[in-house]
């Protein structure tokens, strides 16, 4: 376990860090519009980052050890085609109906 003053420490530094980088971007543009390219470029930063912080978990999950769990694969499908098909919200709530209630079918059965 980490010890309290160097977590703080690293903490703070890294919290400075990320403010450091954030605001050399928006400092140094200000008020200026960005290129329509560069724009279009920044669109899709956030859908790759996000499938990046989640696939991981989802395909090698802690609460297994570190093993594929076909239940949180097919809560990921079913919110994968409710996001598609329906909305965010929805995406949200077929995934995590799927994944409760699969998980809910497989204690029945298996004690």
């Amino acid at each position: 376990m980490i010890e309290p003053g160097p977590f703080w420490m690293l903490t703070v530094l890294l919290g400075i860090g990320t403010f450091l980088i954030r605001f050399s971007f928006l400092g140094l543009l200000g008020g200026r519009s960005l290129p329509a390219s560069f724009r279009l470029y920044l669109r899709y930063v956030g859908v790759a980052v996000f499938p990046a912080l989640f696939t991981p978990l989802l395909l090698w999950p802690a609460a297994t050890g570190g093993e594929t769990d076909p239940i949180r694969l097919i809560a990921a499908a079913a919110a994968f085609v409710a996001g598609l098909r329906i909305s965010v919200i929805g995406a949200i709530v077929a995934g995590m109906g799927t994944l409760y209630a699969l998980q809910f079918i497989t204690t029945l059965f298996t004690g």
